[in-house]
């Protein structure tokens, strides 16, 4: 039961940190589309890591900077829009999972490094390569 509670609390800190994170006038988070993957807060609501995944890879270290410069107005903000009886530190952490996830399906796409399980169905056309 504890840990559905803590579901819907990191839910809802997702949502309001996406919202917060855009409103932000920092000039290193402002350069690039910012996404908050997910957040996983300890059962205690000290602690709070915030997976963030960036467009533009070349900025990332950048705009972890600028949230981490950023977290305590983040912190401050999001205790006032969630009530909560502790408002968690933030940590911000770059999620690479979007890339992880193209990767394995280029892999999976390419014919040298997955065979077809059934040999009959080489010869089919994907709706991509027409």
């Amino acid at each position: 039961m504890a840990g559905n509670r803590i579901n819907r609390i990191n839910e809802e800190i997702q949502k309001e940190l996406s919202a917060l994170i855009r409103a932000l006038k920092d000039p290193r988070v402002q350069g690039g589309m910012v996404t908050v993957t997910h957040v996983d807060t300890t059962t205690d609501l000290r602690w709070c890591r915030v997976f963030v995944s960036v467009l533009d890879k070349e900025r990332e270290a950048e705009v972890i900077r600028g949230l981490k410069s950023a977290a305590g107005y983040l912190r401050r903000e999001l205790g006032q829009a969630v009530q909560l009886r502790y408002t968690p530190e933030l940590q911000f952490v770059a999620d690479d999972s979007i890339e992880h996830g193209a990767h394995i399906l280029e892999l999976l796409r390419d014919p040298n490094v997955v065979k077809p399980a059934n040999p009959a169905n080489e010869n089919i056309v994907l709706e991509d390569d027409a």
